[in-house]
């Protein structure tokens, strides 16, 4: 069985359960998305991010 580490969303704890034990928040993986070079969505996520940034 493979356990993954998360980490909570709201006090940033790590724990290996879906909910954190400290503040009852959802825990989510650490891990960035894996980068593809023919990502389907890239251009919409690059004008998204220029668009927060004015």
């Amino acid at each position: 069985m493979k356990v993954e580490i998360l980490r909570c969303s709201k006090c940033y704890e790590y724990t290996t359960h879906s909910i954190c034990s400290k503040c009852s928040s959802q825990a989510l993986t650490p891990k960035p998305a894996k980068f593809s070079p023919e990502d389907p969505y890239g251009k919409y996520r690059r004008i998204f991010k220029k668009q927060q940034r004015l």
